[in-house]
């Protein structure tokens, strides 16, 4: 299973509630702040409705 590094690189002002409580959810709550999960369905659902606010790069490990 791959893992994906998921980096914040633009403000959450602006942004719907519910693109906000993904942001959350992902664990994400600065800019240029990174996090590491892996490639499920659910986290590809959550990068989906934030895209245009997350940098999104496949990490081997």
């Amino acid at each position: 299973m791959a893992i994906l590094k998921i980096t914040q690189v633009k403000s959450r002002i602006g942004a719907s509630a519910a693109q906000c409580k993904n942001l959350d959810a992902l664990g994400l709550k600065k800019i240029n702040q990174s996090v590491k999960h892996s490639d499920s369905a659910i986290i590809l659902g959550m990068l989906n409705c934030v895209k245009h606010l997350v940098k999104v790069e496949e990490v081997n490990e």
